[in-house]
C-alpha cells in the first residue's frame, strides 16, 4: 500500500506542497497530471526520498518517512525506502561507461549484493521482457532514446522494487513506441508492480492508469477514477486543464 497524508514541501518561503493526500492499492497505476510548476515532480522526489518533506507523512510497504525526524533517522529511512522505489527519470542517467547489462546489474551486485551470475541472468530475462536482450553488450550512447528508456526501465525493475516512478516517459516517442510503452507498463503491472507515472499525455494515460490525481499550485484538486478524471471531472480547475490540454 502507498499513502501520502497531508504532505507539505517548501522551499524557503515557497511552499510548493500544499498537503497533497492519496492512497493507492498495490498493481495499480496513478497517472499524475497538471501544469508546468503543478508540483508533480516534487512530490515524486520527496516519495523517492530525494528531498526531504516538510510536512506530513509518505508511506511504502511498511517504510514511513515524516516531518521532524533526526537527519539520521530520515537518512536511515529513506536509504530503507529507495529498496522499495524504483525511479525511471525524464533523462535516463543511464551509465555511459557500462554496457546494458553493467547498466542493469550495478545496483542489485553492489546494492542488494546479488551474486553477479545471478543478476546477470535476471537482466538478460529483464532485457527480453522490454525488447532489448539483442542490445544486452551495447553501450547507451549507441542506443535511441527509446531503446535507453526500455533499458531503464528494465534498471529500475532489477531492485524488485514495490513501487516504480515514471517521470515524462513518452516524452521522448513517437505514438507507435508510445502504445508500445502502454503495453509494456500493463505487463509489468500484472505481474504485480504498482506505479505512478507523471505525463503530459492525456492519451497514454487513459490507456495505462487506473487512477488520475490532478495537481494545481501545489495542490491535489482532483483524485479518482482515470475515465471519471478525465471525461468527467468535478472541479472547474480540472475541466478548465483538460480543456487546455486537448
Amino acid at each position: 500500500m502507498i499513502r501520502v497524508t497531508d504532505l507539505r514541501k517548501r522551499f524557503g518561503n515557497n511552499e510548493i506542497l500544499k498537503g497533497i493526500t492519496f492512497e493507492m492499492p498495490p498493481q495499480t497505476v496513478l497517472g499524475v497530471i497538471g501544469a508546468s510548476g503543478s508540483g508533480k515532480s516534487t512530490l515524486l522526489r520527496c516519495l523517492n526520498g530525494l528531498e526531504t518533506i516538510d510536512g506530513g507523512t509518505v508511506e511504502c510497504n511498511g517504510v514511513r518517512l515524516e516531518a521532524g525526524l533526526s537527519h539520521a533517522e530520515y537518512r536511515r529511512r529513506v536509504k530503507e525506502l529507495r529498496l522499495k522505489v524504483g525511479t525511471v527519470f525524464q533523462h535516463f542517467y543511464l551509465f555511459p561507461h557500462l554496457s546494458v547489462v553493467g547498466n542493469i546489474i550495478e545496483a542489485p551486485v553492489h546494492v542488494l549484493h546479488s551474486p553477479k551470475k545471478n543478476a546477470e541472468t535476471e537482466a538478460f530475462e529483464l532485457l527480453e521482457s522490454v525488447g532489448m536482450k539483442q542490445a544486452a553488450r551495447r553501450y547507451p550512447g549507441s542506443l535511441s532514446g527509446g531503446e535507453q528508456q526500455r533499458v531503464a526501465i528494465a534498471r529500475a525493475l532489477a531492485m524488485h522494487p514495490a513501487l516504480l516512478l515514471l517521470d515524462e516517459p513518452t516524452s521522448a516517442l513517437d505514438p507507435r513506441r508510445i502504445n508500445s510503452l502502454r503495453i509494456l507498463l500493463r505487463t509489468f503491472v500484472d505481474r504485480g508492480h504498482t506505479m505512478i507515472i507523471i505525463s503530459h499525455s492525456m492519451g497514454f494515460l487513459g490507456g495505462v492508469s487506473d487512477n488520475i490525481l490532478f495537481m494545481e499550485g501545489g495542490v491535489a484538486v482532483e483524485y479518482g477514477p482515470t475515465d471519471e478524471v478525465l471525461n468527467s471531472p468535478k472541479d472547474p480547475r480540472t475541466k478548465d486543464f483538460l480543456k487546455q490540454a486537448e
